[in-house]
């Protein structure tokens, strides 16, 4: 027998000799049997050391994020990446006024809804309303330009920047527009029939207008499309009147 198998039989004895004095011997020896005899010893495991422990938490953040990282789905492809990609350019066989034909009968019926009854009767509110459409598919024409060559120059407009239209042109040209110092024309035919008589026009001495013609000055479109949607525009002199 060991020296500590027999110090615990020792211990376990003064400990059943201390509850005899206590309870009585039931008692006790119940007491002994479930407090001291049957109760569990929990061994702690040994600690690593404190620089080995480090290097473990160190270990487990980076596995971590890269199960994160891979969970994660691709990020989506910035500005740079997408004109490197070629994503914003018009391939050349797909640079034909026909192809975009139905596109600009598409933007037709969006600008009549956001028209409305202004599509007759015009003012401040369709200005405004015009100034923050979208113009993909939208045909325009050149009326007034500082520079001279751009002036006649019609089409529909197939890529609205910031700066300016890329407009492809009957003849099958792409032509870049930039919008500062231009001035642009824009006919919305009225619609034929409407089965809404809040959308029917006034009448008037003149008879029903057939479209709806505006021009507009490219300084009030040098914002992207999206954030022209939420701009509040305010009147301002143009050197082009």
């Amino acid at each position: 027998m060991s020296k500590m198998e027999s110090k615990g039989r020792k211990d376990q004895g003064i400990g059943a000799a201390l509850l005899a004095k206590a309870h009585d011997s039931d008692d006790a020896s119940r007491i002994f049997t479930e407090k001291v005899r049957q109760r569990p010893l929990f061994l702690a495991p040994s600690s690593p050391p404190p620089s080995d422990s480090r290097e473990a938490r160190r270990r487990a953040r980076e596995k971590k994020k890269e199960q994160r990282k891979k969970a994660l789905k691709p990020k989506p492809l910035n500005a740079t990446q997408r004109r490197k990609l070629g994503l914003y350019e018009v391939p050349r066989e797909g640079q034909k006024y026909a192809v975009f034909e139905p596109l600009h009968n598409l933007w037709l019926g969006y600008i009549r809804e956001i028209l409305g009854s202004e599509i007759y009767t015009g003012g401040e509110s369709a200005g405004a309303k015009l100034a923050s459409a979208d113009f993909h598919g939208a045909e325009v024409e050149v009326v007034r330009s500082g520079c001279v060559s751009r002036v006649g120059i019609k089409g529909i407009v197939i890529k609205d920047s910031r700066f300016a239209f890329e407009i492809i042109t009957r003849k099958n040209k792409l032509k870049l527009v930039p919008k500062e110092d231009t001035v642009f024309r824009l006919e919305v035919p009225a619609p034929k029939q409407s089965n809404d008589s809040s959308l029917a026009p006034k009448p008037t001495e003149q008879g029903q207008p057939d479209s709806m013609v505006v021009e507009i000055h490219g300084e009030r479109l040098k914002l992207p499309s999206a954030r022209r949607a939420t701009e509040k525009f305010k009147n301002h002199f143009s050197k082009l009147l």
